[in-house]
C-alpha cells in the first residue's frame, strides 16, 4: 500500500492561490489513479480532481473547473494541485488518495490509500 502525505495548505485571501503537494512513499505513483477530495465543515467528503496514471487524463469537479488543475512528477513520486482563484467555499480539509488503476472510475471508493489531510482556509 502505498503511502500520501499531503502538504502546503494554509490560509488565504479570497482570489489568491496555494499550491498542494502530495508526496507518496512505499510505492511508485506510476500505476495508480490519483485524486484529491476536500471536506468542508458539517459536508461529506467531496471529489476535486483526478489525473490517470499517464498523466494524459485529467478530471475535475464542475465547482472547480478553471480555476484547479493536478498534475503529476513522476521523477519526484509527487502529485500536484494548484488552485487559483480561491474562494470562500473552497475552504475545508483537502485529502489526497490514490487507486489502483489507469483511469479515474468516478467512484470514490475505489481509492484505497488516503493522506491525512491538509487544511485550506480561504478568508473573503
Amino acid at each position: 500500500q502505498v503511502q500520501l502525505v499531503e502538504s502546503g495548505g494554509g490560509l488565504v485571501q479570497a482570489g489568491g492561490s496555494l499550491r498542494l503537494s502530495c508526496a507518496a512513499s512505499g510505492r511508485t505513483l506510476g500505476g495508480y489513479v490519483m485524486g484529491w477530495f476536500r471536506q468542508a465543515p458539517g459536508k461529506e467528503r467531496e471529489f476535486v480532481a483526478a489525473i490517470s496514471w499517464s498523466g494524459g487524463s485529467t478530471y475535475a469537479a464542475d465547482s472547480v473547473k478553471g480555476r484547479f488543475t493536478i498534475s503529476r512528477d513522476y521523477a519526484k513520486n509527487t502529485v500536484l494541485l494548484r488552485m487559483n482563484s480561491l474562494k470562500s467555499e473552497d475552504t475545508a480539509v483537502y485529502y489526497c488518495a490514490a487507486a489502483r488503476g489507469p483511469y479515474y472510475s468516478g467512484s470514490e471508493s475505489n481509492f484505497g490509500s488516503w493522506g491525512q489531510g491538509t487544511q485550506v482556509t480561504v478568508s473573503s
